[in-house]
């Protein structure tokens, strides 16, 4: 892809074309037969919190939102218990909530995503990025494979377990 593909932090005026985005991959993950995000979680609520609380990002690709997540520093409290063990204690980013615009599907734009999120971590002096998936969720375990994360064990998120994978750094 020879354009250009930047990461930013999510505006208020971008919050209708992160829904849409939401609500597109939303209807993948149906149609797909998995039960991730089919019970009203994420929703239009979840975008303007992550906006306001400064959560919110948005990958673009010649300054057109293509891809939308939530990066969460040091704060996951379903982290605290895993059925399993991190990689490390110390300072992480999460990763939740990465959908591609339809658009954009099937171009790789993901694992840009994670290395720009890796890049945002190692920025900060943050020592990993950590991310749970549904058991179901093959693409984005592929992905998470395919970027060198490691599979840690099972976090209870959102109503059910999930495989939380982390990625050591610096």
């Amino acid at each position: 892809m020879n354009a250009e593909i930047k990461l930013r932090k999510a505006e208020i005026n971008d919050r209708d074309t992160i829904w849409n985005i939401l609500q597109q991959a939303i209807e993948r993950r149906r149609k797909d037969g998995s039960t991730q995000w089919q019970q009203g979680y994420p929703n239009l609520n979840t975008v303007e919190s992550d906006i306001a609380k400064g959560f919110g990002y948005v990958m673009t690709v010649d300054n057109e939102i293509a891809v939308y997540t939530a990066l969460i520093l040091n704060d996951e409290p379903a982290y605290s218990t895993i059925d399993g063990a991190w990689l490390s204690n110390g300072e992480f980013v999460v990763v939740h909530r990465v959908a591609v615009d339809e658009k954009f599907a099937g171009k790789g734009l993901v694992k840009i995503l994670f290395d720009h999120i890796e890049e945002f971590t190692r920025s900060h002096g943050i020592q990993s990025v950590k991310v749970d998936t549904n058991f179901d969720n093959t693409a984005m375990l592929r992905i998470l494979e395919s970027k060198g994360y490691t599979y840690c064990g099972e976090v209870f998120l959102a109503g059910g377990m999930r495989k939380a994978f982390e990625k050591i750094i610096i």
